[in-house]
């Protein structure tokens, strides 16, 4: 639906700009518009905003409180990173430990206490940014570690840090590598995550973190709170 809004105000610039006239002579050069392209535009998106705002007004399920983000730890830091974590390991048999890392940046809004809509959650993650799992040498846990200490914290699951030490579930003294889920953004370097510079392999999933949210809220119905502090620094 997006794109082919695109195309129409692409397409209605291109008719705004044929009827406009240039009249030249040695002393001036004016430009006269022959119509007005803002009401040709409005004209041509109405009923195409009418259909998004009723997609984005569908609720998908109910929260009982709001949800924050917040420094070290947040409401909203722990079901976004609980999500994206459970929509990849449901039905996955793990080789390695796995946990989720994402940042707070990536988090633009909160989700108030009420219907959840389809809209909400695409205020809360606008980007269209993609899941991946990031293979990572044990050795780098402790980049991870220090990067979280400076950061003051960010949404983390499968995880937490005590005393300033990163602990991941699973994770014994034969452990060798450890699987991060994150988004495309961050594996990339976003954030100055430059740790994952040292990955040992990626995989992309084709999903993108929104729609995982998305499928998640409407599985849990009630979405799932918690203000577990998971990062004591």
């Amino acid at each position: 639906m997006v794109k082919y809004i695109s195309a129409i105000i692409i397409g209605a610039g291109l008719l705004a700009c044929s009827s406009v006239k240039v009249k030249t002579d040695s002393n001036s050069i004016e430009v006269v518009a022959s119509s007005n392209s803002e009401n040709i535009i409005d004209s041509l998106i109405s009923p195409y905003k009418d259909s998004l705002e009723s997609e984005m007004l569908e609720v998908l399920a109910y929260a009982n409180q709001d949800f924050v983000k917040g420094r070290p730890s947040g409401s909203l830091n722990n079901w976004s990173a609980d999500v994206i974590l459970q929509s990849q390991i449901r039905n996955t048999r793990l080789s390695a430990p796995t946990f989720c890392l994402l940042n707070v940046g990536g988090l633009r809004n909160t989700i108030n206490k009420g219907d959840v809509t389809l809209g909400d959650i695409y205020k809360v993650m606008p980007f269209d940014n993609e899941i991946v799992w990031v293979e990572m040498p044990i050795e780098c846990m402790k980049d991870i570690e220090a990067y979280l200490k400076n950061s003051g914290g960010e949404p983390i699951a499968g995880a937490h840090v005590e005393n300033g030490e990163l602990k991941i579930d699973g994770v014994n003294d034969q452990t060798k590598k450890v699987w991060v889920i994150t988004s495309d953004y961050l594996m990339n370097g976003g954030d100055r995550m430059v740790f994952f510079e040292k990955r040992i392999s990626a995989r992309l999933t084709g999903l993108l973190m929104r729609d995982a949210m998305i499928n998640e809220a409407k599985l849990q119905g009630v979405l799932v709170w918690s203000d577990e502090n998971r990062i004591v620094l």
